[in-house]
């Protein structure tokens, strides 16, 4: 029998990441680990590096070419990554 005062892991989990500001660091690594899948393994290939610094994104991407073309899909990029993790985390990617 539950008490009224229980709550599942996943809410305490949750409760902890937002509380102790972890949750930068736990969201860097899902979208490090998601980013090949997300975006297709021929972009995984060019970026060379993935930093969440203050809800902004930046990407080091190898190709000039590649890097002109993502930074034109920049909000679609935004909006891919935040469906991914269910929240509206980003407001913007950085391309470098």
């Amino acid at each position: 029998m539950r008490n009224a005062n229980d709550d599942t892991l996943k809410d305490v989990l949750k409760q902890f990441v937002n509380s102790k500001g972890v949750k930068p660091k736990v969201l860097q690594a899902k979208i490090v680990s998601m980013w090949p899948q997300v975006m297709g393994q021929t972009i995984a290939n060019y970026t060379t590096q993935i930093v969440l610094k203050k809800e902004i994104l930046y990407l080091s991407i190898s190709s000039s070419s590649l890097k002109q073309e993502l930074t034109f899909g920049k909000d679609k990029i935004v909006k891919i990554i935040n469906e991914e993790l269910g929240e509206a985390y980003l407001k913007d990617v950085v391309i470098y």
